[in-house]
């Protein structure tokens, strides 16, 4: 392939997994609550900075995650095993149509609730681009040159703007779907992100121990 690109299907994949971790649909409820109390334009240029935080940190995942794990000695396949399973800790929780440790601690909850935590965080961070997210995409960017980090580039932002356009429209989605409808989305990404995961783990455990293949 040019350059280390992957298949279309390989980026595919890469697309619909970070769609599933970052679950905006899971997001919709939290970000009703938190501006509830705000006009249309401030809700806009919260969208735009959530979008734009998220495409941010999960660039700079990819462009940075190789460094950082070579910096703590931790090799790729050993990284797919671990990602996989943190993966798999939030598909659990999303089976529950709940956000999960991963992805909040309960004190971080309580801390939302309380009303001292508003707009980009948490929501962009830890909630859409947190360990799940970050994780995806440092094993996403290991796999190519240039034209690689640019399809993962396109991937992310691709997703970004899906996220940003649910929740531009979140009044209307949460209106229409309900909590149920809501939490229906969410299960589903989270049987769609258990399969992925365990693929993910699967193909880690291959690289570490050959003798499994």
């Amino acid at each position: 392939m040019l350059d280390g690109l992957l298949p279309v299907s390989g980026y595919a994949r890469f697309f619909v997994t970070l769609a599933a971790v970052l679950d905006p649909f899971l997001a919709v409820p939290i970000f009703l609550a938190l501006t509830a109390s705000r006009g249309a334009a401030e809700r806009s240029r919260l969208v735009n900075a959530i979008a734009i935080t998220v495409f941010a940190v999960l660039a700079g995942a990819a462009l940075f995650g190789e460094q950082l794990l070579l910096l703590v000695g931790a090799s790729l396949p050993a990284f797919r095993v671990g990602g996989g399973l943190v993966l798999l800790l939030m598909a659990l929780a999303m089976l529950n149509a709940q956000a999960g440790g991963v992805r909040q601690s309960r004190d971080e909850a309580r801390e939302l609730e309380s009303g001292e935590l508003q707009g980009v965080v948490p929501l962009a961070v830890p909630l859409l681009a947190g360990p799940g997210a970050i994780s995806t995409t440092i094993i996403a960017a290991q796999a190519g040159g240039a034209a690689h980090f640019a399809a993962i580039l396109a991937c992310i932002l691709a997703v970004c703007a899906l996220t940003w356009f649910t929740l531009s429209l979140a009044a209307p989605i949460g209106a229409r779907l309900g909590t149920t409808g809501l939490n229906i989305a969410t299960r589903l990404l989270g049987l769609l992100l258990a399969a992925l995961a365990i693929q993910t783990m699967a193909e880690g455990l291959r690289q570490l121990f050959p003798g499994l293949a």
